[in-house]
């Protein structure tokens, strides 16, 4: 549903089983790409890149003036109250351009820092979006980007 953020499984996975994710201070980035393949929660081992069994930058969308790569996610948080940990992060405004993309559906979130470029969520854009007759707004819930309460 426009605008449903989700974790990606393999990310908790990968976290548990060694990956050394610092998302304090590794660099997360956003990339957006169209429907040739659809991310669930569930997608195996997604990645940004080659390594894992699916690649979303093979899917990414063009780029043109205002979407030149993948955006980098500003003022990340990694915080924990209780027992609800908190990914949070500034909103997201990629510019209007006449030459710029059409069919826009997720934004992948991907750790950029760490080998292997592993994915850890997404978020639903409603797509198909278009930054051709406006700007896209990736404005993120108050309460932050994802959420994970450890039961």
């Amino acid at each position: 549903m426009r605008g449903d953020v989700h974790w990606f499984a393999n990310f908790e996975l990968k976290a548990k089983s060694g990956v050394s994710f610092n998302l304090t201070s590794d660099t997360l980035k956003l990339g957006i790409v169209g429907n040739g393949v659809v991310p669930t929660a569930s997608t195996a081992d997604p990645r940004w890149g080659a390594g894992g069994s699916v690649d979303f930058s093979a899917q990414e969308v063009g780029h043109a003036t205002a979407y030149t790569a993948p955006v980098t996610l500003t003022s990340v948080t990694w915080t924990r109250s209780s027992a609800v940990n908190t990914l949070a992060a500034a909103n997201i405004t990629i510019a209007q351009d006449a030459a710029g993309f059409t069919t826009g559906y997720y934004g992948i979130i991907y750790d950029d820092t760490v080998a292997g470029k592993y994915a850890i969520g997404f978020v639903d854009l409603g797509g198909p979006v278009s930054i051709v007759g406006g700007p896209l707004n990736i404005n993120w819930n108050a309460s932050g980007v994802l959420t994970d309460t450890v039961a």
